[in-house]
């Protein structure tokens, strides 16, 4: 048995520790590494990085990810919104591993470490959800017959509109979960430009092909 030291990598450039690390970002399908998924995958080890870069934030900048220090900035409010649109976009509840950088703006690990796991953050998220008000407030200009709520619609309601409507398009009943292609906007079920609201019981559910084939194109 012959003993060995482990090789020193002072003479590495800097562009190969930030292409592996980058590449470990790609096989994962995130926009960030954690330190241990950087040991279990890299050709090096995270300490490496920190001396060569100062810090494991710092090299994630310098790679081009996303730093984990700069996630904790995230409100919950754009942590929740995020969730929604992963959501309607998959037309299902996402799973831990579905939050990808093609999917998701925000790192898993962002809700991980606000709401202390991946099931306590989809539970805050439907307690967000939940606290919608599925009626816009009335314009308050004009008279009282003709108040008309504003078009635009935020997006607990967006996302409430489409868990109603099980997110399929209600007029060809496709979802994204069936269908990988299909995106889906809300819809008036009475058009806005004809006096329809944008409130709860008003909007529906529809894929962008089937809005685009109606004469009026009126998604949110």
């Amino acid at each position: 048995m012959r003993y060995e030291l482990d090789l020193l990598h002072r003479n590495i450039p800097d562009k190969e520790f930030l292409d592996d690390l980058k590449r470990v970002a790609d096989d994962l399908g995130a926009d960030t590494v954690t330190t241990s998924q950087y040991n279990e995958r890299g050709r090096f080890f995270d300490s490496s990085l920190r001396r060569r870069f100062g810090s494991w934030p710092r090299a994630l900048e310098r790679a081009g990810l996303v730093s984990l220090a700069r996630n904790i900035k995230y409100t919950d409010e754009q942590l929740f919104s995020n969730l929604a649109d992963v959501w309607s976009h998959l037309g299902r509840q996402p799973r831990y591993d579905d939050l990808t950088s093609q999917t998701s703006r925000i790192a898993v690990d962002s809700y991980k470490r606000r709401f202390g796991g991946w099931r306590k953050a989809l539970e805050a998220f439907v307690r967000w959800a939940n606290d919608a008000e599925l009626s816009p407030p009335a314009n308050e200009s004009g008279d009282a017959t003709t108040r008309r709520v504003s078009r635009g619609v935020n997006d607990r309601v967006r996302f409430l509109v489409m868990l109603r409507d099980k997110f399929k398009c209600q007029y060809c009943g496709k979802s994204p979960a069936t269908h990988p292609d299909v995106i889906l906007h809300l819809d008036h079920r009475k058009p806005f430009s004809q006096g329809g609201s944008s409130d709860f019981e008003n909007l529906v559910t529809s894929c962008s092909k089937c809005n685009l084939g109606k004469g009026e194109i009126s998604a949110i």
